[in-house]
């Protein structure tokens, strides 16, 4: 997701002009006060003076000419600072309301978020789920504790809430009642199991992913409620030794080529309104290739193409990204 550009105009464009009109009658001084008879230090003294209204009679009474003169370098000097002043109230103003419109709006696109995800901690992990997530096309919102975060939040143009992910008000504006699933990625092991106790309490039904930085708490997350609990130092680990004993194997998560197809593993959960339920994994999975198969807990590898869809299946696919399928409710026929 880009970021929106600026609304407003930089403080430092806006304050050109008048700078140049405080600079302008500056030199004006110095040259009118030179015309009526000072020196060059003496014009430069008096100007400032002026400007300042700091009042003064440095050498003696002024000529009528002279006073006249400075009351009119006051009179602008007095000008030209309410100019500047008021321009960067002006600025200050803008970059208040420009903050709480965009605020407002984004606010609005969170409340309209429905199947989405939750991502909280905007750190290392959580910036790689929301890169993932923004590249299939997924909506989310990020929940984040650090305020300073937020400027790079908005630099990435993600829908983001500054506050506790811990605390059950913020899940709430977050829409983890109507959710997808949330992802725990907190550095604290014992933040994201308080995560995944409040999330769950939330929404019964809402997939929960969790990381684990100690591998001890793992079972502790999948008793809070976690669908999912992901330990790196365990999931590096064997990673490492998969590619130590298989070589020519790629990582099962990833895109890989075949034959100059790009394909794609894909999970899907067959809702019981999905139009497919009652055909054959050929039928409705043209060129897709099942791969996996869960049923009432049941796991099918390499399930037949003659296999009969039923509502609470879930499949996993090779399919290419070009043609994806849908297999759920939202599908069409």
């Amino acid at each position: 997701m880009a970021a929106a550009p600026p609304t407003t105009t930089p403080l430092f464009r806006r304050l050109q002009l008048p700078l140049l009109g405080a600079g302008a009658i500056f030199l004006y001084g110095v040259v009118g006060y030179m015309v009526l008879g000072f020196d060059l230090v003496g014009a430069l003294f008096m100007t400032a003076l002026a400007l300042t209204t700091a009042g003064f009679n440095p050498a003696g009474e002024l000529s009528d000419a002279a006073r006249l003169f400075t009351v009119t370098i006051a009179v602008l000097g007095v000008s030209a600072f309410l100019v500047i002043l008021a321009v960067i109230t002006s600025a200050f103003a803008d970059a208040q309301l420009g903050a709480a419109s965009r605020r407002r709006k984004m606010d609005r696109r969170i409340d309209g978020l429905r199947n989405h995800f939750i991502i909280c901690a905007y750190g290392r992990v959580g910036r790689t789920v929301a890169r993932d997530l923004a590249k299939e096309g997924a909506s989310f919102v990020v929940l984040e504790p650090q305020e300073e975060l937020e400027e790079k939040l908005e630099r990435d143009g993600v829908l983001y809430m500054i506050g506790d992910p811990t605390a059950e008000t913020l899940l709430r504006k977050a829409g983890v009642e109507h959710a997808s699933g949330i992802l725990c990625a907190m550095d604290s092991d014992s933040t994201n199991v308080y995560i995944t106790l409040s999330a769950r309490s939330l929404n019964p039904t809402i997939f929960i992913t969790a990381r684990a930085r100690e591998p001890e708490t793992a079972d502790r997350l999948s008793k809070a409620g976690a669908d999912r609990v992901v330990s790196p130092y365990v999931s590096s680990g064997h990673h490492m030794a998969l590619l130590a004993l298989r070589r020519n194997v790629v990582d099962y998560m990833e895109v890989f080529e075949t034959g100059g197809n790009r394909l794609r593993i894909d999970e899907v959960v067959v809702d019981d309104r999905s139009p497919f339920v009652g055909m054959t994994l050929r039928e409705a999975g043209g060129n897709a290739l099942p791969i996996l198969l869960r049923r009432q807990g049941e796991m099918i590898r390499t399930p037949s193409s003659d296999l009969t869809i039923e509502p609470g299946d879930e499949l996993v696919l090779l399919v290419d990204p070009a043609a994806p399928v849908d297999l759920e409710g939202s599908a069409t026929t």
